[in-house]
């Protein structure tokens, strides 16, 4: 259930996000269904502390999964889609790492996978994996 002060906040966080996508629609592609997620991904490389846990949190569900355990739960589906779910797993990756995740635990959960997603699916997002753990040692924070 959520309370009138929840409601208002997410309706506002909505409200912007909407302005913000518009904004940006000309840098990400024109936006609507034909925008480009490495673009977007340049504008939100991951979600703020805060929006992790509103959405991957305990807000909707304070006896459910942390966030952590959601982002894990999200990498394996995105595995398995194989290259189809690059772009999204790049960022759901990000946003994992932010979470609390390890690294040695995505790639268990990516290796988990290999069984429903098949070999190249999981060689394909273990190489997205590498390259956001190097990035993500590189970025100074």
């Amino acid at each position: 259930m959520m309370t009138d002060d929840f409601a208002k906040f997410f309706q506002t966080m909505m409200e912007s996000g909407q302005q913000m996508a518009r904004a940006f629609a000309g840098g990400i592609g024109g936006g609507g269904m034909g925008a480009d997620p490495k673009a977007f991904e340049k504008f939100f490389p991951a979600m703020p502390k805060e929006m992790i846990e509103a959405f991957f949190g305990r807000t909707f569900n304070p006896e459910g999964l942390d966030a952590r355990t959601r982002f894990l739960v999200t990498v394996a589906a995105l595995t398995v889609l194989g290259p189809v779910g690059e772009p999204q797993l790049r960022l759901t990756l990000q946003n994992a790492l932010k979470a609390g995740a390890t690294q040695r635990e995505i790639a268990e959960t990516i290796w988990q996978m290999s069984m429903f997603g098949g070999l190249p699916a999981t060689q394909k997002a273990l190489e997205t994996a590498r390259a956001v753990f190097a990035e993500t040692e590189e970025s100074p924070e």
